[in-house]
């Protein structure tokens, strides 16, 4: 499928600020078959310094500062992007398996997707998050259908409630509310399963936003979306990733745009920054998603990547 996703961001400033430097995550990803085909960075004011890097999850992140006064701040992401559809991985190992498979042990093969089985600043591993996945992931039960099956209990006694929580809202405080937004509900699903010493990441992205004809628009298809990944590992070799939407109640696919993963919001935030002066601000976003016509792929070639990953 190829999606043309437009994201606007614009601050509005009181009093103006003076300086400011900001770091945006904007650029849609080119992973597990996804390809990158256009994206322009629109940024008013111009800034006096913009760069881009890569970041130790393989991301594309922006830096960019503005040294003079602004009382305004507008971000423009306008991205091409060609997706392909998520197959999720059917595997007989137990979910107990999967987990002693990453477990440290002398002279094993690492595998880096372990690094995901362990806290982070909004979603720390717990005794509750662990009470509530285990209706879930009952002894012997196949790892991919207790994370399917936790996935829908996050969806049904969740309520989706858009003022309940904000950007900060920490996974404990949002399991006990049992209400908020995407964001919480991939944060809870996150640490049930990273209580369980299971490896999954947050993915943030983009929902069409207007659905083929006869299909239900899905929730969260105005703004960017969030939902989890969990580590699939095989019984030779390296293992894949399954991407399970709580939100929805479904698995992702082609109709999803993956931007960013990280360990939790606070990796992959579309936009945070410094800034001197600016008070008070008011805050728009605004996210489209269509699709355009396959016959138009050819006039967009794939963009080759060549920005450098850091050194950490």
């Amino acid at each position: 499928m190829l999606l043309h996703v437009v994201h606007e961001t614009v601050y509005d400033y009181s009093p103006p600020v003076r300086t400011a430097q900001h770091m945006a995550h904007l650029r849609p990803s080119a992973r597990d078959g996804q390809k990158l085909l256009r994206h322009k960075l629109e940024i008013s004011p111009e800034p006096a310094q913009h760069s881009e890097s890569m970041d130790v999850f393989g991301n594309t992140r922006s830096f960019f500062g503005l040294q003079a006064t602004h009382d305004s701040l507008r971000v423009v992401a306008d991205s091409v992007v060609a997706t392909v559809p998520h197959d999720v991985p059917d595997t007989s190992l137990s979910w107990e398996e999967a987990r002693e498979r990453l477990r440290y042990h002398r002279g094993a093969e690492y595998d880096p997707a372990a690094e995901f089985a362990f806290g982070s600043p909004y979603v720390p591993r717990h005794a509750d998050f662990a009470n509530y996945a285990r209706a879930s992931f009952v002894a012997g039960r196949p790892l991919i259908d207790a994370a399917r099956d936790l996935t829908s209990r996050v969806h049904e006694d969740f309520e989706y409630v858009s003022q309940a929580t904000d950007a900060s809202t920490p996974a404990l405080e949002a399991l006990e509310l049992r209400r908020g937004v995407c964001q919480d509900f991939a944060h809870v699903m996150l640490g049930c399963l990273r209580s369980l010493g299971l490896p999954a990441r947050y993915v943030s992205g983009y929902l069409l936003t207007e659905p083929p004809p006869g299909r239900p628009r899905l929730v969260g298809s105005d703004a960017s979306h969030a939902w989890v990944s969990v580590y699939l590992p095989s019984q030779t070799g390296r293992g894949r990733w399954a991407d399970l939407d709580p939100t929805n109640d479904r698995a992702a696919g082609e109709d999803y745009v993956t931007l960013a993963v990280g360990r939790d919001y606070a990796d992959v935030s579309p936009i945070r920054g410094v800034i001197h002066g600016g008070a008070q601000h008011t805050l728009e976003v605004a996210v489209t998603v269509t699709p355009l016509d396959a016959q138009a792929a050819g006039a967009f070639p794939t963009i080759a990547d060549p920005i450098p990953k850091d050194s950490r």
